[in-house]
């Protein structure tokens, strides 16, 4: 068959090109819309001294529960028994935020920014619609073969 534009071809001197697929990869920075710019180094930091400060509340504390059941059992005081019992509640909360502290540093390693790699392909072809589509079929046949 004669190509159509064979003599639009020899008057501008120009061969007819197909230009192959190209993959490129290119790296991309997933962010989350929540972390703003955060220093890994800060959050590091915080967390131990977070950590620090309900480590010394609860020893404290404990300390304090020890003391104040001693009172409480010499004087039978019913306002001490209360006081005990609001001391250790408060070490159980202090207690539950050191898990929480470690669920939420877990939390912010999880949303922090991931390199992925990402295909581009870009394709581009000159010629005619019937030479594209007998491209088309013979690569679908190729990859059919095989």
């Amino acid at each position: 068959m004669i190509n159509k534009f064979e003599n639009l071809n020899k008057a501008f001197d120009i061969e007819p090109e197909i230009i192959s697929n190209e993959i490129i990869e290119t790296e991309t920075l997933i962010e989350k819309k929540d972390s703003k710019s955060i220093n890994p180094e800060d959050i590091i930091k915080d967390y131990e001294y977070t950590r620090g400060n309900l480590y010394s509340i609860i020893e404290k504390g404990q300390e304090a529960i020890n003391g104040i059941l001693e009172l409480a059992q010499e004087s039978d005081m019913p306002r001490a028994y209360e006081v005990a019992g609001q001391l250790i509640k408060n070490v159980a909360d202090a207690t539950d935020k050191l898990m929480d502290l470690q669920k939420k540093l877990k939390q912010i390693e999880e949303n922090s920014p991931q390199r992925t790699t990402t295909n581009v392909t870009n394709a581009l072809f000159v010629g005619s619609t019937s030479e594209l589509s007998k491209l088309l079929k013979s690569q679908s046949l190729n990859n059919i073969q095989k």
